[in-house]
């Protein structure tokens, strides 16, 4: 549906990095077919939570309001489609770091 890189304090921990990029997709269309017992899941598995992997502790995607899925772009092992069209949450960046290209910048939500 979109991506993005996110700024606010809650990807920048689960990440450990200044930004997380995602990509949105509807919780339909994202299907696991298999390895399910390798995955951890923090949070509400009814609502808003994270899923790592259970064996590198990498982010693999966090359920979002919405029906929606945050897919961590950088777990991707084949070249996305999609590509970040802006930055969101500005507002709330990392201060040591500097956002350096031309993508609109939103303070929230774009």
């Amino acid at each position: 549906m979109y991506a993005v890189y996110c700024h606010c304090s809650d990807c920048r921990r689960t990440t450990g990095s200044a930004f997380k990029p995602l990509a949105g997709i509807q919780r339909s269309k994202l299907k696991i077919t298999q390895g399910h017992e390798g995955l951890l899941i923090f949070g509400d598995v009814a609502a808003c939570h994270d899923v790592h992997c259970r064996v590198c502790g990498s982010l693999l995607y966090s359920a979002v309001d919405g029906g929606r899925y945050h897919v961590a772009m950088g777990t991707l092992i084949d070249a996305p489609k999609i590509r970040p069209t802006a930055h969101i949450f500005v507002s709330d960046k990392a201060p040591w770091h500097e956002i350096t290209d031309s993508l609109p910048q939103h303070a929230e939500h774009a």
